[in-house]
C-alpha cells in the first residue's frame, strides 16, 4: 500500500468528525469564537496531543501544536490553515490543511522521527470574515501584524471580538503575545482545496501556488429616503435600494472586461425592509480581488466614481467604509521548489498556479516565506455544501507535505 492510500482514510474519518461541530444542526456553519467553533478548538488540540505534539490555545484562539525537532527550542516551519466557516459550509475549506498538517507530524511521531527543525501546526481562527467585518485576526496576530482596533469590531448581534475572546477563554489584551519573531520560523506551508476546476481539468490531483490575489472589501451604505409606495410618485422618489441596484451592475460591468480581475456583491441589505415601503437605506458589501494590485486599484477608484455619479443622479447620498485590504502576495521561491519536487517525487506532474482566493498565508508573509500546495476538488466547488475531495488525493496531500518538512529539514541543516 502506497503512502498516500495509508494516508487519505484516516484524514477523510477526522475531515468528517469535524464537520459534525456545527452551530447549525441541519448545515455546517462553524464562524469565529462560536460555541463550535470553541468546541472544535478543543478537539483540534486534542488530536494535535494524540500526534505527539504539545498543544496550547493563543490569546486569540489559535491552535497551535509544536512537534519539536531533535534539538528542542529549535526554529519552526509552521504548517496550517483554518477552522472557522462559511455560513453552510463544505467540510474541506481549512479543515484540510489543518488535519492534513496533523496527520503528517503523526507520521513523523509514530516513527520516531525527529527532524532538525521543529514543526508547528496551526488551526487559525478568522480566516472568513463572515461573522465580525474582520478578516485573518489569527493569521495576523501570529504575524504581529494585528490591527488592535479590529478587536472591538462587532457582529450583528453587538458582541465584540473582545467579548467573544473572553467568553471562548481567551485574553484579548494579550494579543501581542502571538506574535512570532522572524529568526524563529523557517517558513509557512499551507495545503488547501483549490476552489477552483484547474486540477480537475487536467487531470492531476495537486498543484503549487505561485501567487495569491489581493483582496479588498468595502461596506458601501446608500441612504434615500423611505416613504410610501403607494403616494410617492416615482420621479420624486429617493430609492435607496433602487440607487445599490444601479451601483451592484455598475460592478458587473466594471470589471467583466478587465483579465484576472473579479468582483462580488454577495450582501445587501434594505431598510426599512417593507413591502409598502419606498427603501431608505440600503447597504450592501462588496469584494473585489486580483494578482496585481495596480489592476484592483484602478478598479476601486473606478467603482468610487461611478458609485458617486449614480447617487447624486438618484439624488442619494453613499458612503464607503474599506474595512479588509490586503495585498497580493508572492509564493517564496525555495518553497515552491521543495513542494515541486515532492509532486515529483510521488510521481505527480509539477503544476504552478495562482490562487484567486486569500488565505491565511498572505498574513504570514509579512513573517517568513509562504508557499501553498493546492488539492483538486469536484467542479471547483467550494463555499457550498458540495465540496468534495477524493480519499486518494487527500493522501497524496499528506504525503507530499511530509516530504516536503523532511527536504526542508534537511536543507536547514546544510545551512546550520
Amino acid at each position: 500500500m502506497s503512502s498516500a492510500a495509508c494516508f487519505g482514510p484516516a484524514l477523510m474519518a477526522r475531515l468528517d468528525e469535524l464537520a459534525t461541530f456545527s452551530d447549525d444542526p441541519e448545515r455546517l456553519t462553524r464562524h469565529y469564537l462560536s460555541p463550535a467553533h470553541c468546541r472544535a478548538m478543543q478537539q483540534v488540540a486534542g488530536w494535535m496531543e494524540a500526534a505527539g505534539m504539545s498543544a496550547r490555545i493563543d490569546a486569540v484562539g489559535n491552535v497551535i501544536g509544536r512537534y519539536e525537532g531533535r534539538r528542542p527550542g529549535a526554529p519552526a516551519v509552521l504548517v496550517g490553515s483554518h477552522i472557522d466557516t462559511v455560513t453552510d459550509a463544505g467540510k474541506f475549506d481549512g479543515s484540510l490543511g489543518v488535519l492534513a498538517g496533523i496527520a503528517a507530524v503523526e507520521a513523523l511521531h509514530r516513527a520516531g522521527e525527529r527532524l532538525p527543525v521543529a514543526v508547528e501546526v496551526i488551526a487559525f481562527g478568522d480566516e472568513e470574515g463572515v461573522r465580525f467585518p474582520s478578516a485573518l485576526i489569527g493569521s495576523r496576530a501570529l504575524a504581529g501584524s494585528l490591527d488592535p482596533s479590529l478587536l472591538d469590531a462587532r457582529d450583528r448581534a453587538g458582541v465584540s471580538v473582545r467579548q467573544a475572546l473572553r467568553t471562548a477563554g481567551c485574553d484579548a489584551d494579550a494579543f501581542g503575545s502571538c506574535a512570532r519573531r522572524a529568526e524563529d520560523t523557517l517558513g509557512y506551508l499551507e495545503v488547501h482545496i483549490e476552489q477552483g476546476p484547474v486540477l480537475e481539468a487536467e487531470g492531476l490531483p495537486v498543484g503549487v501556488v505561485t501567487a495569491i490575489n489581493g483582496a479588498t472589501r468595502w461596506r458601501v451604505e446608500v441612504q434615500g429616503e423611505a416613504g410610501h409606495a403607494g403616494t410617492v410618485p416615482m420621479v420624486l422618489r429617493r430609492d435607496a435600494l433602487a440607487a445599490a441596484a444601479e451601483m451592484v451592475l455598475a460592478v458587473e460591468r466594471g470589471v467583466r472586461a478587465v483579465p484576472d480581475l473579479v468582483a462580488t456583491v454577495g450582501q445587501i441589505e434594505a431598510r426599512p425592509g417593507s413591502i409598502n415601503v419606498v427603501p431608505g437605506k440600503v447597504s450592501f458589501g462588496l469584494d473585489v480581488r486580483a494578482p496585481l494590485d495596480a489592476t484592483r486599484r484602478a478598479a476601486l477608484a473606478a467603482l468610487e466614481s461611478a458609485f458617486g455619479e449614480i447617487a447624486a443622479r438618484r439624488r442619494v447620498a453613499v458612503a464607503i467604509d474599506p474595512f479588509h485590504d490586503t495585498a497580493a502576495v508572492t509564493c517564496d521561491a525555495a518553497l515552491i521548489e521543495t513542494l515541486l519536487g515532492a509532486l515529483a517525487r510521488a510521481g505527480v506532474r509539477p503544476r504552478r498556479l495562482p490562487s484567486g482566493a486569500g488565505h491565511d498565508a498572505i498574513a504570514l508573509a509579512a513573517l517568513c516565506p509562504v508557499a501553498m500546495l493546492f488539492v483538486r476538488c469536484k467542479g471547483g466547488i467550494s463555499h457550498n455544501p458540495a465540496e468534495a475531495i477524493t480519499t486518494e488525493d487527500a493522501g497524496l496531500a499528506v504525503q507530499v507535505l511530509l516530504d516536503a518538512l523532511r527536504h526542508i529539514g534537511a536543507a536547514r541543516t546544510v545551512k546550520l
